[in-house]
C-alpha cells in the first residue's frame, strides 16, 4: 500500500486531474524501472506471522534495518510504519507483509541488484531476531485470525469496509503479496497502447508467476489464489476495465474511472479522516460530508488513487499488478518480461498485434482461467502456455533489442532474466504446480516444510 502523499496546492480545476497523470510524461531515454514485492515475515520458532509489537517483530525489523543500514523512519503519529533511502522505501501491508518499493532504476541489472542487496539486509536483521520471510502470492496456512493488523489509519478504515463490497478484501489485505514493476509512458497515444497490452496480457503474468495454491493449510482449487481474491473483492475498484479498449480512451477517461469510485479517506496533519463511500466529485464541489467546505489537493488526489485496484493501473506511470509475490528469481523476472515488452517500440507492436483482436469476455475469461489454471488454461481453443511462449519470445526480442548490458559489459542485454519463465512455460509447470506436487509427494500433506525450502 501506498504511503500518504504530500504538497500541492487546491484542486481548481477538473483539468489539473488529467494534468497531474500527464505530468508523468518522459521521453524515452528518461524511461525508469520501480519493482516493488512483498513477503511475509514470520517467527521461526513458531511459524506464526510477526506481531508489529516485541522482540521478534516488524517493529523490530523497521528499527533493526533503520539503525544498521541508514535507512530514514517514516513515522504515523508516533508508530514507525516504514523507512526510506535513496529514492526506494519499505512500507507495511496491513498484515505486517514487508514491502520494498525500489528506486527507479535504469536497467533490470540495476533492479536485480537492488532486490539481492535488500534481500541481504532482511536476512541480516532477521537472523537476529530469530525472523524468516517467504516470498508467496498468499498466507499458505495462518488464518485470517492469525493476521495481526498494522497501526496504520488508513488499514483501519479499509478493514471495515470490506465486507461491505466484497467477499475477499480483507484476505487481500492481510493474506496476499504481489510483485510489480512501474513503467513509464512518453504520450497519451503511449499510455493507451501500454494501458491496452498491460491489461491484456496481465493473466499471462498471473499464470507464469502463480504460486498460491494452498489457504488454510490445504490446497484450495486454484493455481493463484491471490488471483481468485481479487476477482471478489470490490468491483467499483478491480477488474480487466473494458473502458481502456474504447474509442476515446485517455487521461480524461481515465480521471472520470477514478473519480467514479468510491472514497476511502482523507489524509489531514498525520492522520486519517473516515471518507468510506464518499464521492471525490463531491469533495471537488467542496461537498464531502467527511470535510464540508474544503476542496482537495493535488495530494488528496494522488491519495485516492492508490485506492483503485485493477489488473494495471494509471499513475504518473503505468503499474502491472497481475503477479503473485515469489523467490528472487522471479523478483526479476517480473520487470523483465514487462520491459521486454513495452519499451520496445517493436515490442510492444507486436504484443498489441497479438491481443488487439480480443473482446472484453476474451480478456475476462484469460483473467478467470488463467488463476484457476495456469499455464494449463484455456480459452477460444488456445492454450495459455503457448500464448506464453509467444508472448516470451516477444519480451525476449525486445530485450535483445533494447541492449542493456550488466556486469562491467560482460553480460549483452536483460533476457537472461526471463529464463525462470522460459524454464516454466518449457516444462508447463509453475511454482503452483511444484508446491503441489510437493504437497502431495515428498511433504505427505504437511505444509511445515514450506518454510524450509521456500523462505529467503
Amino acid at each position: 500500500m501506498s504511503i500518504p502523499q504530500q504538497g500541492g496546492g487546491p484542486i481548481e480545476s477538473r483539468d489539473q486531474l488529467a494534468a497531474y497523470i500527464a505530468s508523468g510524461e518522459k521521453p524515452r531515454e528518461a524511461w525508469r524501472i520501480g519493482t516493488e514485492h512483498e513477503k511475509f515475515g514470520y517467527d521461526k520458532a513458531r511459524l506464526l506471522p510477526l506481531p508489529y509489537d516485541g522482540a521478534c517483530s516488524i517493529h523490530a525489523m523497521l528499527t533493526g534495518l533503520q539503525e544498521r543500514f541508514g535507512w530514514a523512519p517514516v513515522m504515523e503519529q508516533d508508530k514507525l510504519i516504514g523507512l526510506e533511502r535513496n529514492g526506494a522505501n519499505i512500507s507495511l501491508e496491513p498484515g505486517g507483509q514487508l514491502e520494498l518499493s525500489g528506486a527507479p532504476l535504469e536497467t533490470i541489472h540495476q533492479t536485480c541488484d537492488e532486490v539481492n542487496g535488500h534481500l541481504a539486509e532482511v536476512q541480516e536483521i532477521a537472523d537476529r531476531i530469530g525472523a524468516g520471510f517467504i516470498g508467496l502470492g498468499a498466507a499458505p496456512v495462518w488464518g485470517q485470525d492469525q493476521m495481526p493488523m498494522m497501526p496504520k489509519g488508513r488499514y483501519r478504515l479499509m478493514t471495515d469496509y470490506m465486507d461491505r463490497v466484497g467477499t475477499l478484501g480483507k484476505q487481500m489485505m492481510y493474506r496476499t503479496c504481489t510483485v510489480q514493476v512501474n513503467l513509464d509512458f512518453a504520450s497519451e497515444a503511449d499510455m493507451v497502447r501500454k494501458m491496452r497490452v498491460a491489461l491484456s496480457l496481465q493473466p499471462v503474468a498471473n499464470a507464469l508467476f502463480a504460486n498460491s495454491p494452498f489457504l488454510d493449510g490445504k490446497p484450495n482449487g486454484w493455481k493463484s489464489w491471490r488471483a481468485h481474491i481479487w476477482q471478489n473483492l470490490d468491483a467499483a475498484r478491480t477488474g480487466m476495465l473494458p473502458f481502456v479498449f474504447r474509442d476515446g480512451f485517455g487521461y480524461d477517461a481515465w480521471v472520470d474511472y477514478v473519480l467514479n469510485v468510491p472514497m476511502y479517506f482523507v489524509y489531514r496533519d498525520g492522520r486519517y479522516i473516515d471518507a468510506l463511500g464518499q464521492s471525490f466529485r463531491d469533495f471537488l464541489d467542496g461537498r464531502l460530508p467527511a470535510l464540508p467546505g474544503e476542496v482537495p489537493t493535488l495530494s488528496d488526489w494522488a491519495d485516492h488513487m492508490t485506492t483503485v485496484f485493477p489488473e494495471a493501473r494509471v499513475k504518473k506511470y503505468i503499474e502491472m499488478r497481475g503477479a503473485d509475490g515469489g523467490p528472487w528469481r522471479r523478483l526479476c523476472a517480473l520487470p523483465a518480461l514487462w520491459v521486454g515488452l513495452i519499451y520496445d517500440q517493436t515490442a510492444l507492436d507486436a504484443a498489441w498485434d497479438l491481443v488487439k483482436g480480443w473482446d472484453d469476455d476474451t480478456r475476462e475469461s484469460w483473467r478467470r482461467e488463467a488463476g484457476i489454471h495456469a499455464l494449463d488454461a484455456q480459452v477460444n481453443g488456445v492454450r495459455m502456455r503457448d500464448l506464453a511462449r509467444q508472448v516470451l519470445e516477444i519480451a525476449e526480442a525486445g530485450l535483445k533489442h533494447r541492449a542493456r548490458s550488466g556486469a562491467g559489459g560482460l553480460v549483452p542485454d536483460e533476457t537472461h532474466f526471463l529464463n525462470a519463465l522460459k524454464e516454466s512455460v518449457d516444462s508447463g509447470k509453475v511454482m503452483a504446480d511444484e508446491l503441489l506436487d510437493k504437497y502431495h509427494g515428498d511433504w505427505g500433506g504437511d505444509l511445515t516444510p514450506i518454510y524450509r525450502e521456500y523462505s529467503y
